[in-house]
């Protein structure tokens, strides 16, 4: 039989893919952490690791094992929980993570509300591109995400937040309302890459991603910083609806309209979390604080973009 330690190791090494990271992670020797996988192995009588790949990677026998060691160590995690229950010290811990385009204005808007309803429920949130979030939850270093959609995995559950329209913002512009065939005369200001706002903004206004061509050129990960180049230097930038504006920068937003398609870009805020998390009644009502603050926001005037 394996012991607790031992399912812990090879967590990690799955988790790592590289042993001397997962004997970081431990707090273990790398022989240590070694010796105890490949006594565990030898119990077992079946490898749980493919050694000859870099990184390392599971073998079939370690594919069908790693669920069931998840599974043990899920209901060992609820051991100190059920005590802090019993003293009635205990907080759930949430590590929420958020792409940046939602984050700069989703935690302003509802983190005293999260302090105020959710008060045994310690959240961390940490923003990350998308990429990055999603293999941060794959690692388990989140219990869940939020990011604009759609995204299908069958080992997450996705949760549809709100629809949110993405406008252009553009000063020298008059109109109210401007269509892709005029976007295409200016300049965008883009989101450096990662940045699934800048993946839609190219996508629907079907502009060339070959900046590295142009004689100069900017790309930040700030939303509020593109917006200033937009002031300084003209052209324009896509902001998502509910990013926080002053009342002269509300004035220079323009709604988009596509006329082939008589629709205006939208992006699906959704939540991904595991499919089974002993966290997920806090998780839900983390999701059920956002879906009530900015409601469910479906349109057939929409057209609502893929993310990458």
């Amino acid at each position: 039989m394996l012991s607790l330690q031992q399912m812990q190791y090879i967590l990690s090494l799955h988790k790592n893919r590289h042993f001397q990271r997962a004997s970081d992670e431990c707090f273990v020797t790398q022989p240590t952490l070694s010796m105890q996988i490949k006594k565990a192995e030898d119990e077992l009588g079946y490898s749980i690791f493919d050694r000859s790949r870099q990184p390392i990677e599971l073998t079939p026998f370690g594919e069908r094992l790693l669920p069931v060691l998840m599974d043990i160590m899920n209901e060992v995690e609820k051991i100190p929980v059920i005590t802090e229950q019993m003293k009635g010290t205990y907080k759930e811990r949430i590590r929420l993570g958020i792409i940046p385009t939602i984050g700069s204005y989703m935690v302003p808007d509802l983190f005293s509300k999260w302090l105020e309803r959710l008060d045994d429920i310690q959240l961390n949130i940490v923003e990350m591109k998308t990429d990055e979030l999603l293999t941060a939850l794959e690692k388990k270093e989140l219990d869940a995400i939020i990011i604009a959609g759609p995204h299908s995995d069958q080992r997450y559950r996705s949760i549809p937040l709100f629809t949110e329209e993405i406008l252009a913002y553009i000063p020298q512009f008059a109109k109210n309302e401007i269509t892709t065939e005029e976007l295409k005369e200016m300049r965008p200001w883009l989101l450096s890459s990662g940045n699934c706002l800048r993946s839609q903004m190219i996508r629907f206004c079907q502009l060339k991603d070959d900046t590295e061509k142009q004689e100069w050129n900017y790309e930040g990960g700030n939303l509020d910083l593109l917006l200033s180049m937009v002031d300084q230097y003209g052209g324009y930038t896509l902001v998502p609806k509910q990013h926080h504006l002053n009342p002269q920068k509300q004035r220079a937003i323009k709604r988009i309209f596509d006329p082939q398609h008589k629709h205006h870009p939208a992006r699906e805020i959704i939540a991904l979390t595991p499919s089974r998390s002993i966290k997920w009644p806090a998780i839900e009502r983390i999701i059920r604080e956002v879906q009530l603050n900015y409601g469910s926001v479906h349109s057939n005037e929409f057209e609502v973009l893929e993310w990458k």
